[in-house]
């Protein structure tokens, strides 16, 4: 599968999220449980397919990762996964303000993950 841009599974995202089951919709907590357990599951399998196509680059620790796009229009170039914190996958970018196009396997290699995040990312304490 190819590496899907996070644009365009953000709808798909959401409309999961408001489907989550809470137990006053449901008769019995068997009948929520079975709900909940289903949905956790479409979850999890959502999840996986954010990073379809993609390989750990670098492990950051707490949860982050630096991904490298290997397959689909965005292959070659690197990724944020800090799904630890915010729920987002973002483009590792020389130019945020810009448009933030995603660096290159060459462009991010000399560098550090941390400095090509958006402004106010900083670094972890």
């Amino acid at each position: 599968m190819p590496f899907p841009h996070p644009d365009d599974y953000a709808a798909a995202d959401d409309a999961l999220d408001r489907c989550e089951p809470r137990a006053e919709e449901y008769a019995d907590a068997a009948a929520f449980d079975r709900a909940w357990r289903a949905w956790d599951a479409e979850c999890e399998e959502f999840e996986d397919r954010k990073t379809a196509g993609a390989v750990i680059a670098q492990e950051h620790g707490c949860g982050f990762a630096t991904l490298l796009a290997i397959t689909g229009p965005l292959a070659g170039t690197m990724w944020w996964d800090g799904r630890a914190t915010c729920d987002l996958i973002l483009p590792l970018s020389l130019d945020h303000a810009g448009g933030a196009r995603p660096v290159t396997f060459d462009e991010w290699l000399p560098r550090d993950s941390w400095d090509l995040l958006p402004p106010g990312w900083g670094r972890p304490v």
